[in-house]
């Protein structure tokens, strides 16, 4: 028991001297503390998903699956780390946003970005099967993450304008481009030549006159992207209670409120969704 005592001790000493010889690396690294009272946004995006769409069999222009599995990959985020306010995602790509007020990880940088990425990263390939049941994952997702800090709300609601406004852009292009290839038998390239100098409307013109496609009657999910906020929604969970002077258990129905994530399809760049929601921009959120 002695000699036991001894080796602790001494493996103890030993650390303690190594701690204090070897702990001065620890100055090597850089401070990448977020500036206080600021919006820490981290956005992650999908890398190289061109090819990785491509030989996952991707429904063009749009898949339901792929853009539902991202939005439970961000879900899964949220969950995990509560201090996000909203969620903006379209295609490959989802931003989180911190709270101006946020404390976690003493706000370093680096902390929020890997566990952001990470977290999404691993929920995309622990959830694939839920939503690709005949499609095999042929090899692992890559997924890169940024951070920036946005001062002041109209910042921040202009960074998230920005996406929305990118998700139109790209969805119109994308919904005429397949067309022209699915349904006229264009090339690829001949498509991209059909679609070059054109604006907004001449693309909304080719959709109605050659395909009858009124671009407005798309889904929202496709126009507009997934927003993602924090809801108090009322379940009605059955519960097994003994009342008094019985004997057997009996099952009743009790209302319990939970706050959870909840996709919405909506306009964020108007001012009616902040009206709606201000508690998503308030000061002590």
């Amino acid at each position: 028991a002695v000699a036991a005592v001894a080796a602790r001790s001494g493996l103890c000493c030993t650390a303690s001297m190594a701690k204090s010889k070897f702990e001065y690396v620890r100055d090597f690294e850089a401070d990448d503390t977020c500036l206080p009272n600021c919006w820490i946004v981290v956005r992650v995006d999908g890398r190289n998903f061109h090819r990785f769409s491509e030989q996952h069999d991707f429904k063009k222009p749009n898949d339901d699956r792929a853009l539902n599995l991202m939005t439970k990959c961000a879900q899964s985020v949220m969950q995990e780390l509560e201090d996000i306010a909203i969620a903006y995602g379209q295609s490959d790509e989802y931003s989180f946003v911190f709270k101006k007020k946020s404390r976690w990880f003493k706000r370093r940088a680096s902390k929020f970005m890997t566990h952001v990425v990470s977290q999404f990263s691993s929920s995309y390939v622990f959830y694939w099967k839920d939503y690709f049941k005949d499609q095999q994952l042929l090899y692992p997702p890559g997924f890169d993450g940024r951070i920036v800090l946005y001062p002041s709300n109209q910042n921040l609601k202009d960074y998230l304008s920005w996406r929305q406004a990118d998700c139109h852009i790209n969805n119109l292009y994308n919904t005429v481009f397949w067309m022209l290839v699915q349904r006229s038998g264009l090339t690829p390239m001949q498509a991209q030549d059909r679609l070059q100098g054109t604006l907004a409307g001449d693309k909304n013109e080719i959709l109605f006159s050659e395909f009858n496609i009124n671009y407005n009657n798309e889904p929202l999910m496709y126009r507009k992207g997934t927003v993602l906020i924090w809801q108090k929604i009322n379940e009605v969970v059955t519960k097994k209670i003994k009342p008094p002077k019985e004997v057997e258990e009996k099952e009743v129905e009790v209302t319990r409120t939970r706050t959870k994530v909840v996709p919405l399809h909506c306009d964020i760049i108007g001012d009616q969704f902040w009206e709606e929601y201000p508690e998503i921009l308030a000061e002590d959120s």
